[in-house]
């Protein structure tokens, strides 16, 4: 089905935890495709590296053209904000799972935060003895071959029926070119004793697993911007064909986002879940008050107008404030 496919940066409080985007750009689907290469296959033949080729440096990667795409809109905002503040993290989820992907944010001096996949094979460090020649070993033993040590559960709990299991560990990736800072979530289910697992990387190897699991969860109102985009400010009702007007509408749907973002601020003072939802259904609520006290002979008293706009506008809101039941 032919659609609209959008890049958009957002910059994440993390105090004030709503997020807000601040760039929007529209994706060429074919154009960012030219140039990949195609997946290679293996050659049959000798075992071993083809002769004449030399060891890659994992820090000095080729970017695809899918990656220099990414990384000019994350130059663009950090020329942006200039000063202002100084942004450290890039969080993403595990389409940007990959080394290549790490260079290229470090690249512009940030941090990755992101999501490998379930069967990454991550090697714990090697503890053996040196074997007397050549450098020393660094991969150990696989995760998946032998079970994870007691000392890196530093957490583990139960909500009825699934049990929760956090491991921390610092491991190896062969396609990472520096040890890793990774978080495996391990859920059970008690009775059918069925198991899923996510597993979380980050470079720097001093973070604990609880501000870790915070951060990652900070890239949840990214979607969530998306969505208020679409439903409540008009991307999904995008009826341009042109660039320019396409490129208008989605800004102007991030800008409206802005809006609300700082329109819901002093809202939820009553009420921390108030929604997109229920400013307009208070706004509307409001208009109607408003066009109906203008048939009325008199104007009413404004204490009245304000009590009455206040008693209707909360009606079709679905997070009800604390002081209004």
């Amino acid at each position: 089905m032919p659609g609209l496919w959008f890049l958009r940066v957002s910059l994440r409080s993390v105090k004030r935890r709503p997020s807000y985007p601040v760039l929007t750009a529209q994706v060429d689907k074919p154009s960012a495709a030219v140039g990949q290469e195609p997946p290679k296959t293996k050659a049959r033949g000798r075992r071993g590296r083809p002769q004449g080729r030399k060891n890659r440096n994992r820090r000095e990667v080729e970017l695809s053209p899918s990656l220099r795409f990414i990384q000019e809109p994350i130059k663009r905002v950090l020329e942006q904000i200039g000063e202002a503040f100084q942004g450290v993290y890039f969080i993403c989820d595990g389409a940007l799972g990959h080394n290549e992907a790490r260079q290229m944010v470090r690249q512009v001096g940030l941090h990755l935060i992101a999501k490998l996949r379930y069967h990454s094979a991550l090697s714990f460090p090697y503890d053996g003895p040196y074997c007397g020649r050549g450098p020393r070993r660094q991969y150990g033993q696989e995760v998946d071959d032998q079970p994870i040590p007691s000392t890196s559960l530093p957490s583990t709990s139960r909500d009825q029926e699934i049990k929760t299991r956090i491991y921390q560990m610092s491991l190896w990736h062969k396609k990472f070119a520096a040890m890793l800072n990774v978080v495996v979530i391990v859920k059970t289910h008690l009775h059918t004793h069925k198991t899923a697992h996510v597993v979380l990387f980050r470079s720097d190897l001093t973070w604990g697993y609880a501000l870790f699991i915070a951060y990652y969860r900070l890239r949840v109102p990214l979607a969530c911007n998306c969505r208020d985009a679409k439903q409540y400010w008009g991307l999904e009702d995008c009826m341009n064909v042109n660039a320019r007007p396409v490129y208008n509408g989605a800004n102007l749907a991030r800008f409206m986002v802005h809006v609300s973002h700082a329109l819901r601020r002093p809202m939820r003072t009553q009420g921390s879940a108030f929604s997109v939802h229920d400013l307009t259904a208070w706004f509307r609520g409001q208009k109607y008050v408003v066009e109906t006290l203008q048939l009325l002979p008199e104007p009413p008293d404004p204490i009245f107008i304000d009590q009455v706009v206040s008693k209707m506008a909360a009606l079709g809101r679905i997070n009800h404030a604390v002081n209004s039941v």
